[in-house]
């Protein structure tokens, strides 16, 4: 498994990572996903999956980076608090690798919610400082408002059917040495791709290289710099073969040719404002996530 570099840390990260928003796995293929070398485990309070990645990483909590995600209901400083410390016994461990704001909240100061977020590294409960569904100028905002750490991460949908974030975004995480850590790298299953494929270039592909057609797909978001992929599987086989996506690299000519056939969408800023504006009524009417 290939390692890249987390944001400006020295903390360095699988190109392959596990996602378990809607996992229902057991332990066994989180763990088959670790000795694969897929030691970043992405989870999130309101994914409810926080137990079973603490099972899963029981005796091996040292050799794993555990990311979990903070909801916007908790963003002032002392529901955060109270949050991680509910994260942190569900995990099973004193520490949180990567902790994140799952969405921004429109309704709490930024500042207040990353100035506790600066207190738990202070108090050593958390390592690095993440943002997750985050636009370009929300992510501003959350730098500029730390005083003493760097955010680390950016974490999004990115895949070969969307990639809304190359309209702005995965180049000022480049730019400014923040990682992207793509959810949903495979969209909602390998089909989707496959409905989108009319020319079936992820197949030719696979067949010549002599890997699957989700490897391909992985591999041309883990070719990309500054990028790190989570699909998620329930299945230890399933795991296996996304972990088989890094370590290789397609040539130049061949990820233009999946860019070109592979039909994509990027979601204009007119459809994320109106996306953003819901949530923001949603937050002020007391609706948070």
């Amino acid at each position: 498994m290939e390692l890249k570099k987390l944001g400006p840390s020295h903390a360095r990260v699988p190109e392959i990572g596990l996602g378990t928003w809607g996992y229902l796995g057991g332990i066994q293929p989180l763990r088959a996903g670790i000795e694969q070398g897929a030691f970043l485990i992405d989870t999130a309070e309101v994914y409810g999956t926080e137990e079973v990645v603490g099972q899963a990483v029981r005796h091996s909590r040292e050799q794993v980076f555990l990311a979990t995600k903070v909801p916007p209901r908790s963003f002032r400083r002392k529901p955060l608090f109270a949050a991680a410390e509910k994260s942190l016994r569900r995990l099973g461990t004193e520490y949180i690798d990567l902790y994140q704001l799952h969405w921004p909240n429109y309704t709490v100061p930024i500042e207040e919610s990353m100035g506790a977020l600066e207190e738990l590294v202070d108090a050593g409960k958390v390592r690095f400082i993440g943002v997750s569904n985050f636009s370009v100028r929300e992510l501003k905002r959350a730098q500029a408002a730390l005083s003493k750490y760097r955010i680390v991460s950016s974490q999004v949908r990115y895949s070969l059917i969307d990639r809304t974030i190359e309209e702005d975004l995965l180049q000022y995480c480049q730019q400014n040495e923040i990682t992207v850590i793509a959810y949903s790298p495979l969209g909602t299953n390998l089909q989707q791709i496959r409905a989108r494929d009319p020319e079936g270039m992820l197949a030719q592909l696979a067949t010549r290289s002599q890997k699957t057609e989700a490897q391909i797909a992985l591999n041309w978001l883990i070719a990309k710099s500054n990028v790190v992929a989570i699909p998620q599987s329930s299945t230890v086989a399933h795991i296996i073969e996304n972990c088989g996506a890094s370590g290789w690299r397609l040539a130049p000519a061949d990820y233009s040719r999946l860019e070109a056939d592979v039909r994509y969408v990027r979601r204009g800023k007119a459809r994320l404002a109106l996306s953003r504006w819901k949530r923001r009524m949603l937050q002020f009417i007391g609706r948070q996530l």
